[in-house]
């Protein structure tokens, strides 16, 4: 294993950073075995709340994320820092969660550390580290830096202690795509086989941040779908686009009430598969089931049988909405645009993809006015396809237009912003991205 040492002069400035956050902060020896790790934040391209109901996604990773240096120690405590302006220092053992106000990271940290010590104590002498973590990811913008943050913490604990020799990890994870649905079991607490869940973070999600962070590719976009995770195919990314991401400066934190309404689109997706049962006798998992079996001419049927076998107590959720967005995000939309960007007809998926943006705001009932108008405006200033994505309720908007006009699309675009919501705008921020390389473990 490599010294910390070995990461201080790292090309990749921030990871060099961290590593001597490491030393300054938490005093940890420059000559101490060490592990660097890399994790992208992702743009959902298309796929909006579909993971968790079966459905497809179309995603990228992008060319930034997260940071993570870590000194091994020889016990069981963590110490966690970050904060290069104003460091925040952290510290607690395997299965224990500190103090903290909602929202904060140790949450997510720590989240991972008590699933580590439930799922692989009994098989393996559990070492804690000394960690620093750097990102240059927009906070709470949509491009799911929380997971991120839990990806590069199992990554960095799983490397330390050499999890994936033992038997629990040889016998559940035998690939990348499987290492994101159990990534994802840990965030909302559910038990993957036999590796026994418990709380989670709280949210009901799945497992599509953290199969586009850990098997997306560069210069392309992936698509995949899930519950469970299948891999149907990459897709090269336009040579001659680029994305202009706009983050609104409106955080999409999930907690409280906004984690209220992040789980309600989920909760609404399960309703909405078992007013479809009672109402046709069958035993569909999630949509996806729903959507395949009654198949692309079944669509007004199928909402009609929701609507039928809706508990009078859910008739305010609008299921046969819900099931309304998924199918056309799901089976229609996704399919088209990824054929069309196959086939080089980039002009083609402009108003395709305006109806998922409008499925989500309509369907999910997740857009806020600032995505609302950050889509409309991107459209109006000339790129070929715009689309929020993410949880929703807040976060970002991504633009496709060719490259020469990029750059120029980024400042008109954070000038319309600033002149419609000026008290936002202080906080929002524009940059151009493509599809990057998926997350990265440096420790030999």
């Amino acid at each position: 294993m490599r010294a910390l040492r070995d990461f201080l002069n790292d090309s990749d400035g921030l990871l060099a950073q961290a590593a001597g956050m490491v030393v300054e902060h938490l005093g940890a020896d420059r000559g101490t075995p060490a592990v660097g790790v890399y994790v992208p934040g992702r743009v959902e391209f298309l796929g909006k709340h579909t993971d968790y109901a079966g459905g497809r996604s179309l995603l990228l990773a992008v060319d930034r994320g997260f940071r993570l240096a870590a000194a091994v120690r020889d016990d069981r405590t963590l110490r966690v820092v970050t904060g290069a302006d104003a460091p925040d220092v952290r510290q607690f053992d395997y299965g224990q969660t500190p103090e903290h106000a909602g929202g904060h990271w140790v949450n997510y940290v720590a989240t991972v550390a008590r699933r580590v010590a439930q799922n692989f104590s009994g098989a393996a002498d559990l070492r804690g580290l000394d960690v620093a973590f750097l990102s240059d990811l927009p906070v709470a913008a949509g491009m799911s830096s929380s997971s991120a943050l839990m990806v590069a913490t199992f990554l960095g604990l799983c490397t330390a202690n050499d999890l994936q020799r033992t038997a629990p990890y040889i016998g559940q994870i035998e690939s990348r795509i499987q290492l994101a649905e159990y990534l994802g079991c840990v965030e909302n607490g559910q038990s993957y086989g036999p590796l026994t869940g418990e709380a989670g973070v709280g949210t009901f999600g799945g497992s599509e941040d953290h199969t586009a962070m850990l098997c997306c590719k560069p210069e392309l976009l992936s698509q995949f779908s899930f519950a469970p995770s299948a891999f149907e195919r990459d897709i090269a990314f336009p040579a001659a686009m680029d994305l202009v991401i706009a983050s609104s400066g409106v955080q999409a934190i999930k907690t409280g009430e906004a984690m209220a309404q992040y789980n309600r689109a989920s909760l609404r997706a399960r309703k909405a598969a078992e007013a479809y049962n009672r109402a046709a006798g069958t035993q569909c998992r999630h949509l996806r089931e729903v959507a395949l079996r009654v198949g692309q001419a079944g669509l007004m049927d199928a909402m009609a049988a929701i609507g039928r076998g809706t508990d009078p107590a859910d008739a305010d959720l609008d299921l046969p909405g819900r099931f309304e967005q998924f199918f056309r995000e799901d089976q229609e939309i996704i399919p088209a645009v990824g054929d069309a960007l196959a086939g080089g007809d980039v002009e083609a998926i402009g108003g395709l993809v305006d109806a998922s943006h409008r499925g989500a705001a309509r369907g999910l009932q997740n857009q806020i006015a600032q995505t609302n108008f950050l889509q409309a405006a991107a459209r109006d200033l000339g790129a070929v396809a715009a689309s929020c994505f993410g949880a929703g309720f807040g976060g970002s908007v991504w633009a496709m237009i060719d490259k020469p006009r990029a750059a120029d699309l980024a400042a008109a675009w954070g000038r319309a912003y600033a002149e419609e919501f000026p008290d936002d705008a202080a906080a929002a921020e524009f940059f151009i991205t493509r599809p990057g390389q998926p997350a990265s473990v440096s420790a030999e």
